[in-house]
């Protein structure tokens, strides 16, 4: 019998498969539990719109995130923090802080987006990438400043 996958089965494939596999298999175990459907036209055809709409939806974001990533490159980000000995300064930056400052200028990054390489606890400037979407990454600029 060949059915349509309707979410990830780990041994037999990804939404949307069209496989063939045994026949109580798919009537006593696959199509009872909702992880497929009998395939016929009706149903391939079903398939085929919604993979493209899939297809057409991670297009249009991919496109979102290439220009929010390009918005991001021309922003600098300043971060004024108190001073120690030798120029250090207390506490570090984190992900978090970096979140809320993009919020300030109207960015609705996730601080699981955004990836510091290593610990900001010194001044100067410095890169952070901020992966928005697979494939795509923004390059956004920190500054550290100290107040004594």
């Amino acid at each position: 019998m060949k059915v349509i996958l309707k979410q990830k089965v780990p041994s037999l494939g990804k939404a949307g498969d069209l496989i063939k596999v045994n026949d109580g298999y798919a009537r006593n175990y696959l199509i009872p539990k909702g992880l497929a459907i009998e395939a016929d036209e009706k149903n391939i055809k079903m398939t085929e719109l919604q993979k493209q709409n899939i297809l057409k939806k991670a297009q249009k974001e991919h496109k979102d995130a290439e220009n929010l990533a390009a918005a991001l490159a021309n922003v600098t980000l300043t971060f004024r923090r108190k001073l120690g000995d030798q120029d250090k300064i207390f506490g570090s930056v984190t992900a978090k802080d970096i979140e809320e400052a993009l919020k300030e200028k109207n960015f609705d990054i996730d601080r699981k987006m955004i990836i510091i390489s290593e610990h900001i606890k010194s001044l100067g400037e410095f890169k952070v990438k901020i992966k928005l979407t697979s494939g795509v990454e923004a390059e956004l600029k920190v500054n550290v400043t100290g107040e004594k």
